[in-house]
């Protein structure tokens, strides 16, 4: 497989689509003078469900992010799309279909090596690659889709050669959470016959981490602690389900062992790939009924209707806790962040601001991840208060790294006013983010953007879907990533 195609522009790019068969949407117009929908951002870390939105990172759906109450574009229950609802006209000459050469709808044949499983991967690694458009400024990411191993994205090889083509981070969008390392089989035989700490396999996130150490990509290491996907058996004496909570000292200890176990492995095994860890995911929520009031950080107390079992038996001081072992056991180099959802909220974005200043007081926290869930219309992406703007710029004053981890723009139908409208906030997103970087003469030191996924119509999921991705159900470049690039050139 070709690894580098000719770099074109948008305008060649499209008209190569229609060489090849690929309809594309008409010419964009002027931006329609109202956003069409209302429809909510997806959740990728999926934690509670709730009326202002909220977080964005589980395969459950549990919880939506970045503003509304939509269920987790990775959820394996509502995101299970195989994504190939193209037009289907992408291959064959005239004269096979019936036609003849001389016919004018002739449509070429493309090239056999831009056939990768049966899919035209040329149009997209035709692009300039998202990683060096971006070069001088931060990391381009994608987010790994996948709620078990055989359907996790790197198993298709025309994902996998666009995934090396575009990016040079990754983030496991699913199975690197503590539900999916923790083996509950070998920490009861721990308790019973050993020294009580929990088991850990990596199983599920091995083939990941193989692949980027191959192909030279770095990894989001996600996520050392969340109250949500992690067993409800881990905070357990003898980690049995029914069994009743351990105390405060036991689950400091798991903790602690949990956190260097996994960050041992990566280390032994894949020195160099993991470059960053999101070592809290969500701990900050604001809402009525849902945080402690003593440390004035507003930490999470409960996940929904559920408590948080961090907090339960630990204590608010669980998040300083486990940057405090993570800090103990990261190589140097190794970043150590704090993730979120819903960071443009002007109390959330004040009361997270407080809690890192802390930390960082301390030596603990290098940076923060903004997960970036949003529709169509909210949140503002420049301005004041309430904008994406004016959370970077507050977290900017903490002098800590700044990325964008989960980075998805919802719509429900993939028409063509949409499509339109969501290609206009991603390039007002990635144009923003330019601006304020310190690599451009702004205050924020943004290292990495990521978006949280590669195709909309994910291939391998059935009826999937979710249209907020780069790349449409047949892998054919989207007017989204066209406008990004763009906006890398300054136009």
């Amino acid at each position: 497989m070709r690894k580098h195609w000719l770099c074109i522009g948008a305008a060649g790019l499209l008209a190569l689509m229609s060489a090849c068969g690929k309809e594309t949407a008409p010419e964009a117009g002027k931006v329609p003078t109202q956003a069409v929908g209302g429809e909510t951002a997806g959740n990728e870390d999926g934690g509670e469900s709730g009326g202002n939105g909220k977080n964005g990172d589980a395969e459950d759906g549990t919880e939506n992010p970045d503003g509304g109450n939509s269920q987790n574009p990775d959820d394996k229950g509502n995101d299970d799309g195989s994504g190939n609802t193209g037009d289907g006209n992408t291959g064959g000459t005239d004269k096979e279909n019936g036609g003849s050469f001389g016919d004018a709808d002739a449509k070429p044949t493309p090239p056999a090596e831009w056939i990768v499983e049966d899919m035209n991967i040329g149009p997209a690694t035709s692009l300039t690659p998202l990683k060096e458009a971006y070069a001088p400024y931060f990391k381009v990411g994608v987010g790994l889709t996948g709620y078990a191993p055989h359907v996790m994205m790197t198993t298709s090889e025309a994902m996998s050669e666009i995934v090396k083509y575009h990016f040079n981070s990754t983030t496991l969008t699913n199975l690197m959470k503590p539900s999916y390392l923790l083996d509950q089989k070998g920490s009861i035989e721990n308790a019973e016959n050993g020294d009580g700490m929990p088991a850990v396999k990596f199983d599920s996130c091995i083939d990941a981490l193989e692949f980027c150490k191959e192909n030279g990509i770095g990894m989001r290491g996600h996520t050392l602690v969340w109250h949500a996907q992690v067993p409800d058996w881990f905070f357990r004496e003898g980690y049995e389900n029914d069994a009743p909570l351990v105390t405060r000292e036991t689950m400091l200890s798991r903790m602690e062992s949990y956190i260097a176990q996994v960050i041992g492995f990566t280390e032994e095994n894949y020195p160099g790939v993991v470059y960053c860890w999101d070592v809290v995911n969500e701990a900050v929520e604001p809402g009525a009924g849902m945080h402690e009031d003593e440390t004035g950080y507003c930490i999470r107390t409960y996940n929904g209707e559920e408590e948080n079992l961090w907090y339960t038996v630990v204590g608010a001081d669980y998040v300083e806790m486990a940057f405090t072992y993570a800090r103990k056991y990261a190589p140097e180099g190794v970043k150590l962040f704090y993730n979120d959802y819903n960071t443009f909220q002007p109390v959330k974005n004040e009361k997270i601001c407080a809690l890192l200043s802390d930390l960082s007081a301390k030596g603990l926290v290098d940076g923060v991840g903004m997960q970036s869930y949003y529709d169509r219309k909210n949140p503002d992406i420049k301005g004041r208060t309430g904008s994406v703007q004016a959370a970077i710029e507050n977290f900017s004053e903490l002098g800590l790294e700044i990325q964008i981890t989960e980075l998805t723009i919802n719509i429900d139908e993939p028409d063509e006013r949409a499509l339109l409208v969501q290609a206009m906030r991603y390039k007002e997103m990635f144009q923003l983010l330019m601006e304020l970087d310190t690599d451009n003469g702004g205050p924020a030191n943004i290292t990495s953007v990521t978006v949280f996924g590669l195709m909309d119509e994910y291939m391998l999921y059935p009826d999937n879907t979710e249209y907020s991705r780069f790349f449409d159900g047949e892998l054919q470049p989207k007017q989204a990533i066209l406008w990004v690039l763009d906006a890398a050139e300054g136009k």
